[in-house]
């Protein structure tokens, strides 16, 4: 938002409480309730939502849940840009959907994985069909883990690794589709004003590194040693299935798209992208 308003953009938000000024708009994605004469003149649309996966334990509500912000909410925005003839949906989505590729690389002609993570993704892109099938440019932004200056993974990680208690998961060997902030929000930038771009865009740095690979270069990041490691039985225990998919497995994937379509990153290693995140918190 910040970004587009930078550029000298109108950025109108969609908020689920009363709008307060002509640019925000309501809606309540729960009814349905939200007005498609809100859109019109609007270029395009960015949909964000989802609750955090990694927020809590797995359980039957829980995961519903995560369905729920993301599946019901999606629906209600794509049939909303489909009537008022909006150009333009970016709609997130997560490198979850191609489930635990091992040392297999994923683009995005990669086919869905297994897991709960893969089928949330599944149904969360399609969600967007109105959207699709009225001719809208749809992206769907398959991001991995945003390494962020304030926020994300990195602020529960950054404390423990400064302490020297970084620690190694499981047997390591999981990759991590990182990628910067800062390359997160370029990168949407690039999608929305590049009309090659639609369908499933992975929005990941372009060296993804292993779990071992990760925890090495957050030590050096903060001048300590990674010598700790996480069995996977107690990750298993302490978070149950959460563990299994949001941990000890991992996607390696590439931004195939955006690299064909000549987006250049700003962060093109994981240490380069450590650096940027932990320097612009201690600046």
């Amino acid at each position: 938002m910040y970004a587009l308003r930078a550029a000298d953009h109108r950025v109108v938000r969609i908020v689920r409480r009363e709008a307060s000024n002509r640019d925000e708009v309501f809606w309540d994605p729960d009814t349905g309730e939200f007005d498609p004469k809100a859109l019109r003149g609007v270029d395009a649309a960015v949909n964000m939502c989802g609750i955090n996966v990694g927020a809590k334990r797995w359980s039957g509500a829980f995961k519903q849940n995560l369905r729920d912000s993301r599946i019901d909410p999606t629906e209600v925005l794509s049939a909303a840009v489909a009537e008022a003839g909006v150009g333009v949906l970016i709609n997130a989505s997560a490198v979850g959907y191609y489930g635990d590729t091992g040392h297999r690389v994923a683009d995005e002609t990669a086919p869905m994985g297994r897991g709960f993570l893969a089928q949330l993704c599944q149904d969360w892109e399609a969600a967007t069909a109105a959207a699709q099938q009225a001719g809208v440019r749809v992206v769907v932004a398959r991001t991995g883990v945003v390494l962020s200056p304030r926020g994300g993974m990195l602020s529960r990680l950054r404390p423990l690794f400064s302490l020297g208690l970084g620690a190694r998961l499981g047997n390591g060997r999981q990759y991590i589709p990182w990628i910067s902030l800062e390359d997160e929000v370029r990168a949407l930038m690039f999608a929305l004003f590049h009309d090659e771009l639609s369908g499933p865009i992975n929005f990941t740095g372009p060296a993804p590194v292993t779990n071992a690979e990760f925890t090495a270069a957050m030590g050096r990041t903060v001048h300590r040693p990674t010598p700790l490691t996480v069995p996977g039985f107690a990750l298993r225990i302490l978070l149950g299935e959460f563990a299994e998919e949001g941990l000890l497995g991992g996607q390696r994937a590439i931004p195939a798209a955006l690299e064909n379509a000549g987006y250049e990153f700003r962060h093109n290693t994981v240490g380069e992208a450590l650096a940027y995140a932990t320097s612009t918190v201690e600046s």
